[in-house]
C-alpha cells in the first residue's frame, strides 16, 4: 500500500526531511486502513459532502491544494526572502494531512460515499490530529491539520496554515 500511496500523492517527494514523510505515509497507510477504503477509492470520494453534485474528488483536491500551498510560498518568499517564514516541509506534510480524518469521517454505504458514524461525532480536523498524534507527527503539522477549517477561526492560525486555509478554502468556494 506505501507504494500505491507514494505514485498517488507524488508531493510527499517536497517534504525534504525524510523521517518526516515516512512518517506523513504512515499516517495515510492507517486511515486508509482503519477507514476501510483502498487508495484507488481516493478518486471516487468526492472530496466534500457539504455540496451537491461535487465533480471534483478527494485525490484532486488534496494535490491541487498542497500544490497551491506550494505556489503561495514560492511567491511569498520571492517576494519578501528571509523575511517570509514559512517552514517548507511543515507546509507540505500538514498540507497532505490536513484532510486525511476525513478517511475516518466517511464511509460508503449503498454504493454512496455519506459521513459515517465516527464523522457524526468528530469532523475530520480532530481524527485527523488523533491519526498524526499516532505517529509522532510534529506540533506544527498538526496545527495545521486542526485549524485549517471553521474549528481554527478562534485560534492564532500560523503561517503554514493560514496559507493552506486559505488554498482549501478557493477550491472549496469554486465548487460549492
Amino acid at each position: 500500500m506505501r507504494e500505491e500511496i507514494r505514485k498517488l500523492f507524488p508531493e510527499l517527494q517536497e517534504i525534504h526531511d525524510v523521517a518526516l514523510r515516512e512518517k506523513v505515509l504512515d499516517v495515510w497507510v492507517e486511515a486508509l486502513e482503519t477507514g476501510g477504503w483502498k487508495p484507488d477509492d481516493l478518486m471516487q470520494i468526492p472530496f466534500t459532502l457539504l455540496a451537491a453534485d461535487v465533480q471534483i474528488m478527494y485525490l484532486e483536491h488534496v494535490r491541487t491544494v498542497c500544490r497551491m500551498c506550494i505556489a503561495m510560498e514560492d511567491v511569498l518568499k520571492d517576494a519578501y526572502g528571509d523575511r517570509a517564514r514559512i517552514d517548507h516541509d511543515t507546509l507540505v506534510a500538514g498540507a497532505l494531512l490536513a484532510d486525511v480524518g476525513k478517511m475516518l469521517e466517511y464511509e460508503r454505504r449503498d454504493g454512496k460515499i455519506v459521513k459515517g458514524r465516527k464523522g457524526e461525532y468528530l469532523r475530520h480536523p480532530f481524527s485527523g490530529v488523533g491519526l498524526c498524534y499516532r505517529h509522532d507527527i510534529p506540533d506544527a503539522v498538526m496545527h495545521m491539520v486542526a485549524t485549517h477549517s471553521k474549528e481554527g477561526d478562534h485560534v492564532k492560525r500560523f503561517p503554514e496554515s493560514i496559507i493552506f486555509h486559505h488554498a482549501d478554502f478557493t477550491d472549496f468556494e469554486l465548487v460549492k
